[in-house]
């Protein structure tokens, strides 16, 4: 059954839904330049390394051991794409890097924070397989990051299971992080996308 902090916390990652940016869209029609998935590769793989501090934050230990893991299957998506994961460059992913700082510092915060990219990440990550098998030509240890992730709610059924538990206080604190984290999440593709794509070909 959906509950209240359940609709509350969709209708906010709705409003910031990835799957919308254009960034996004032009990687799953294929027209997005190789050069943008390279500095993709190269400045979000900081951020995916940082998700298991947020889930340290909350206790699970073995889930952050799992998404260490999985930051090293990024840095083979990166490698692919002939580069390497480095701390950001541009702005809005730096302050991506910022955001996860500082909602990560607090369990409450850490919660809706992860939500909003966990919730996402399904869905994202069949998007973007389905556009590398496609449009693509790359090796398939490009791919075995999306391919784990892809049609996986778990992580954000279990964030879920914790949330329907809290206070009103906490859950008025996760939704607002998950407000807080998914604009940063949606800032940071705009500032990779408007640095690589020329204007003229971007979606309008």
């Amino acid at each position: 059954m959906t509950t209240d902090i359940h609709r509350d916390l969709d209708k906010v990652v709705e409003r910031w839904a990835l799957l919308n940016h254009p960034f996004y869209q032009a990687w799953s029609a294929g027209t997005l330049p190789v050069e943008s998935l390279q500095t993709y590769a190269r400045e979000y793989g900081t951020f995916i390394g940082r998700l298991a501090d947020g889930w340290d934050r909350v206790g699970n230990a073995e889930h952050a051991t799992e998404e260490r893991h999985h930051a090293d299957l990024w840095a083979d998506f990166a490698k692919a794409l002939g580069t390497t994961v480095v701390e950001p460059e541009i702005p809005e992913t730096k302050a991506l890097l910022d955001t996860c700082d500082t909602l990560f510092a607090d369990t409450d915060r850490a919660w809706g924070a992860l939500y909003a990219f966990e919730v996402q990440q399904p869905g994202t990550a069949a998007s973007k397989l389905d556009g590398l098998n496609a449009f693509y030509d790359l090796p398939d240890a490009a791919k075995t990051y999306f391919e784990i992730h892809a049609n996986d709610p778990y992580e954000s059924v279990m964030i879920l299971d914790h949330l329907d538990g809290v206070d009103d206080d906490a859950s008025a604190v996760a939704i607002a992080a998950c407000e807080t984290m998914s604009q940063a999440l949606w800032s940071a593709l705009t500032g990779v996308y408007e640095g690589t794509v020329p204007e003229a070909e971007r979606a309008n």
